[in-house]
């Protein structure tokens, strides 16, 4: 180690370098100590997100993922039955059934009776 020849000075130096090393080490500490709370809490809210809340008074419950999830599920489960055709209850038989009524009251083939001729568009 390399002295300056003065002690007080050697001693000053020894002592501040000592403080600037604990310093660095306390505040590198802090900073890892500071992520992990804020890694925790983030980590705490998505638990909660997860799994929900209970209801607390004034303050509605929240429902978890795979509630929402199954939710989700019964409303597409509802959306798809209406596009299949099935039991008749559908909106894809409603339209079927009035595509089917529609063809028999106007043929596609313009040449066919039954099917007047389109009308003019009204003129003002």
């Amino acid at each position: 180690m390399l002295e300056t020849g003065v002690p007080a000075l050697d001693t000053a130096l020894v002592w501040g370098g000592a403080i600037t090393l604990l310093a660095g080490a306390g505040t590198a500490a802090w900073r890892v100590a500071r992520t992990g709370v804020r890694l925790g809490r983030r980590v705490d809210q998505f638990i909660d997100d997860w799994y929900g809340e209970e209801a607390r008074p004034g303050v509605p419950g929240r429902p978890g993922v795979m509630e929402r999830m199954g939710g989700i599920e019964d409303r597409i489960g509802r959306v798809e039955h209406e596009l299949y055709p099935n039991s008749g209850d559908s909106l894809r038989d409603a339209v079927d059934l009035a595509n089917e009524r529609l063809a028999r009251l106007c043929p596609d083939d313009p040449g066919e009776e039954g099917c007047p001729p389109p009308s003019a568009p009204a003129s003002q």
